[in-house]
């Protein structure tokens, strides 16, 4: 690769890559999942990357939920800045409640979208095609990018996803979407790419079927960090720096008995104010909620102007199992986010619980396991694995420092060490 000068995205510096950069954002990997199978010794190509490199912890973005998440890693930074606070929003232009996954919500260019112009070659590759033009917005596919997604795979094309025949080149058909296999073909492109395009810049990201069925250290867990392991291990001796990051974690919310724990907060707000004076959105939604049922541990509320906020706000602060309560302001302060997206309040559950509408409107049939889920604080925690060493890693580290990790101070531990 051609040394050349570093490129600036979003106001962040980062260095020209002196090898195939790989940034994989597995998704809902709570710590816990990798840590559990690598006691187990399942996850023998990670215990080696690890040896060599850097075993970390950061912090995602709140709502700790995949489209905010994705998107910050794939800036460099938060959603103040890039616009994109949840999967789904109320738009106030129109009174309709949308998802957000229009690249016109999208208010930054991405780093691939950076590096290609400055003449790097790309390649992303993701598990749900919700994500796919997000995340390779105003690439231009000339040769020089790729980006699809493993769910509409056989759909590529070179005019809009600058390659065809992909499950041929994985050798995979398309998997189904609520299986493990869709992020398998996931890694198993990646690999490809590697071998057959040689990307400067390569992002990986899963989707986090198996964390919302199966707990750290279960059968089902477990092997998928196996299948994780082996491609990781075929990445790594490829010769790419990797950073395996994750969008956000993922905790038990049920009762004793195994049932949901949940918060109906449009219930709720409903008997004390009456119909139609508030109304609760759950960022959470997108078009896959079998393994969730929408339900999260972020939510925002849009209140009527005759509505007391923080009277409100201290009433729904008070219920068991809230952790913050705070209007658009603050909230979007602590949390970084865009306010324009948001509603007059945010309220964040703790440790079980979720956050729902109406009890009526949720359909939870389809929920076959005891439900796991996030988008509150206490998902925040994420792991960074370099398999390169580090220096002047800044504190606390986030999960949208992964391509500065990977650019920036990877190289000048190797310059250290010179």
């Amino acid at each position: 690769m051609t040394q050349k000068n570093p490129v600036t995205v979003n106001g962040r510096s980062y260095n020209w890559p002196s090898e195939p950069l790989v940034v994989i954002c597995c998704d809902g990997s709570e710590p816990d999942y990798m840590e559990q199978a690598r006691a187990r010794g399942l996850m023998p190509s990670l215990d080696a990357i690890i040896e060599k490199g850097e075993n970390l912890r950061g912090l995602s973005v709140v709502p700790s939920f995949t489209n905010p998440n994705n998107l910050s890693i794939v800036t460099g930074t938060p959603p103040a800045v890039h616009g994109i606070s949840g999967n789904y929003f109320l738009d106030t232009e129109t009174g309709e409640e949308v998802m957000m996954n229009d690249p016109k919500f999208l208010g930054a260019p991405t780093i691939f979208e950076a590096f290609q112009k400055a003449g790097a070659r790309v390649a992303v590759v993701t598990a749900k095609d919700k994500l796919r033009r997000l995340l390779g917005n105003n690439l231009v596919f000339d040769g020089t990018a790729v980006s699809f997604s493993s769910e509409k795979a056989d759909e590529a094309t070179l005019a809009e996803h600058g390659i065809e025949n992909v499950c041929e080149l994985v050798g995979m058909d398309v998997p189904e979407v609520y299986s493990a296999g869709l992020s398998e073909f996931v890694f198993a492109a990646g690999v490809k790419l590697l071998e057959t395009f040689n990307p400067d810049l390569m992002y990986l990201s899963t989707t986090d079927y198996v964390q919302h069925k199966f707990a750290p250290d279960t059968d089902g867990a477990n092997a998928f960090y196996v299948m994780m392991d082996k491609y990781l291990g075929e990445l790594d001796a490829a010769g790419a720096t990797i950073v395996l990051t994750a969008d956000h974690g993922m905790k038990a919310k049920t009762n004793a008995d195994g049932t949901p724990d949940v918060i109906y907060l449009q219930d709720q707000l409903d008997e004390w104010l009456g119909a139609g004076a508030a109304k609760v959105i759950l960022p959470i939604t997108d078009p896959y909620v079998v393994h969730h049922g929408a339900l999260g541990s972020f939510a925002t509320v849009y209140l009527d102007s005759s509505v007391d906020a923080q009277a409100i706000a201290d009433r729904i602060a008070a219920l068991s199992g809230i952790h913050v309560v705070y209007d658009n302001a603050r909230g979007c302060k602590e949390f970084e986010l865009p306010p324009e997206r948001l509603g007059d309040l945010i309220v964040v559950s703790r440790d079980s619980k979720v956050l729902g509408t109406r009890e009526a409107e949720h359909d939870l049939s389809a929920l076959k396991e005891p439900l796991r889920s996030h988008g509150g604080i206490t998902e925040q925690e994420i792991p960074i694995v370099v398999n390169r060493r580090t220096a002047g890693l800044h504190q606390p580290l986030r999960n949208f420092d992964a391509f500065a990790i990977g650019l920036n101070h990877v190289a000048r531990a190797a310059q250290a060490a010179e």
